[in-house]
């Protein structure tokens, strides 16, 4: 099925528009950018850098997709930024490609919502169904894990890593990482719990959840270093969801972690 095109759109020469894809009016679309089959630009949209954007994913008004990243130190080197398939990206929204000091490439998962105003920094990487709720900022070189959900008006600094299935409350500031399925609320972000709606929609088994329950009060109110207790806490442990947070907790050296209250 042939693109369908504006006549006010401006589509430069280089430019891979697949099949389907709808570029409304007054969209630009650069010289490196792939859009697979079946991408939506509302109106508005500008497109540019070594940008992918992967199938059926929809793009609104206003957004600004690859531009060079708001990093002093990038000299303009080659970097990339790759959407996966299936994003709605709402208006106003920033995505910055990767920089030189970072792997040269920001990546953006599948099935993710990011609402109007978000920005999205270079070398980010995000999993799936990830949802950045409006006017949030997440800093170069963060990783957000799969299901995260970060509140609207809230800020994740610089390196930090959120683990799958966290959620972070509005109006938030976090500044270390955040364990897999842990609930981060109040304006210095602070680790208050488990993200127990997401864990009861997912439908994780009730022990599982006992288990994490668990698992959060040991990290709390263990003895040693908060990586010493979750090394303890992966010894004596067969859940799943606890493991997973003991490889986030330990595989990661000279971190600092959001420590349950």
């Amino acid at each position: 099925m042939a693109a369908h095109i504006h006549p006010s759109a401006i589509i430069e020469t280089g430019a891979q528009i697949g099949d389907g894809c709808t570029v409304g009016p007054f969209c630009i679309v650069g010289s490196d950018v792939v859009l697979e089959d079946r991408v939506i630009l509302k109106s508005h949209v500008v497109v540019t850098g070594q940008t992918r954007v992967g199938e059926e994913t929809v793009i609104f008004p206003f957004a600004c997709i690859g531009e060079i990243p708001q990093d002093l130190k990038f000299k303009g080197e080659t970097s990339r930024l790759e959407i996966g398939k299936r994003n709605r990206v709402r208006e106003h929204v920033t995505m910055n490609p990767g920089t030189e000091g970072g792997g040269g490439l920001t990546k953006v998962g599948d099935d993710g919502l990011f609402m109007a105003g978000c920005h999205i920094a270079h070398d980010v990487i995000v999993g799936d169904r990830v949802i950045v709720v409006n006017q949030s900022a997440i800093a170069g070189h963060c990783q957000l894990g799969d299901d995260v959900i970060i509140g609207g008006l809230s800020g994740v600094h610089q390196w930090v890593r959120i683990g799958q299935g966290a959620i972070i409350g509005a109006v938030t500031m976090v500044t270390a990482d955040v364990i897999p399925y842990g609930l981060v609320q109040a304006p210095r972000g602070e680790l208050d719990g488990l993200n127990l709606v997401g864990l009861k929609r997912r439908g994780v088994p009730r022990a599982e959840i006992s288990a994490l329950r668990s698992a959060l009060k040991a990290l709390a109110e263990g003895e040693g270093a908060f990586q010493d207790r979750a090394r303890a806490l992966g010894e004596n442990n067969d859940s799943e969801y606890v493991r997973q947070i003991v490889e986030f907790v330990t595989g990661a050296s000279d971190r600092s972690f959001l420590t349950p209250r």
